[in-house]
């Protein structure tokens, strides 16, 4: 590190001036570092710690809906290496009867066909059996033939399935992997974003967990679901009020935000893919102002996060951990979509 020799001008300062100049530096580096002042709440108080947990629980969030994702993706390579496993298995098998088979009659010919055809008709008692025999024999080969043909598509189909299995089962290697790796981050925003709510007064931790929503029964509310199956979601979503937050969970004791609309549309008998991401596609999107009870909305740029619509402008929806499966305006973050299934 280079050193300078402080310019001639400034050694005639007098001490006001340098204390003016010092104490400007120390506000400047303050500003810089993010220091408060003394005499401010550490961390800017209540409201900036309430903040940190908003974001923290945002972030883990969307890592939640990216565990979910690879998740679903490993269920997926799981069920195709069984299926892969099991295809190669009876392929095998069938190889293996496939040579049996071509083994007895190879067996077979070999102890009947070792004397020229010519010869054997010359010695032979019985010209007309012997020429029958011939006839067979030559059918023999050529099925023979035909199924050793068919041994080796066999053969060859068995390697390309072989190959497959094992480049899937690596994929899900790679896919439980990303699995294990986006519940680490989960589980370090979660626990951080707890530490700073254990910071805040019972009272302000109370009041924040419990949140602006309404657990008990919503009442006064309007419009008619698109469709009997939204309808008959929404009740199920309904009967979920009060049941607590798990990331990863989708029910029916806990769930996240796409837990909870997939589990609610899986009462209807409509299946819905496991992140809020995908669930926003999976219908017709029409603009928030003519949402019907059982839409699905989906919040911020990424949506990473879901509720569905119950009327009155509110939704419902699994909020964040610590809290329970609650009502809350529709308008409680920025809406990206409404998806009607």
């Amino acid at each position: 590190m280079a050193f300078h020799r402080r310019p001639a001008q400034q050694r005639g300062l007098d001490r006001s001036t340098r204390i003016t100049v010092v104490s400007t530096a120390a506000a400047t580096v303050a500003a810089a570092f993010g220091a408060v002042p003394a005499t401010a709440e550490p961390d800017g108080g209540a409201d900036a710690t309430k903040a940190k947990v908003d974001r923290l629980h945002t972030e883990a969030e969307r890592a939640t809906e990216a565990y979910n994702k690879a998740d679903e993706r490993a269920d997926g390579l799981r069920g195709r290496v069984s299926r892969l496993q099991d295809r190669v298995a009876k392929g095998q098998a069938r190889i293996n009867t496939m040579r049996g088979a071509l083994g007895s009659l190879a067996g077979a010919q070999y102890r009947t066909g070792g004397i020229d055809p010519s010869l054997a008709l010359l010695l032979s008692d019985d010209p007309d059996t012997y020429l029958d025999k011939s006839a067979t024999l030559d059918r023999i080969s050529l099925r023979q033939a035909g199924e050793l043909t068919e041994l080796q598509r066999a053969q060859r189909a068995l390697a390309q399935e072989r190959a497959e299995a094992e480049r899937v089962l690596a994929e899900l290697v790679k896919a439980r992997a990303s699995v294990a790796r986006h519940k680490r981050s989960v589980k370090s925003k979660l626990a951080r974003a707890q530490r700073l709510l254990n910071s805040l007064p019972a009272a302000e931790r109370a009041a924040y967990e419990d949140g602006a929503g309404a657990d008990g029964e919503l009442t006064g509310l309007s419009g008619a679901a698109a469709s009997p199956r939204a309808a008959a979601a929404l009740a199920a979503a309904r009967q979920a009020v009060g049941r607590p937050y798990v990331w990863g969970a989708n029910g029916p004791s806990g769930f996240d935000c796409s837990g909870l609309t997939q589990w609610a549309y899986a009462q209807a008998g409509v299946s819905l893919p496991r992140t809020s991401q995908a669930q926003r596609y999976a219908g017709r999107q029409v603009p928030l102002g003519q949402a019907q009870p059982g839409d699905l909305v989906a919040y911020r740029d990424d949506a990473s996060h879901i509720g569905m619509y119950v009327g009155d402008g509110q939704v419902v929806h699994a909020p964040h951990p610590g809290a329970s499966v609650r009502y809350d305006p529709v308008g409680m973050m920025p809406v990206s979509s409404v998806t009607r299934v």
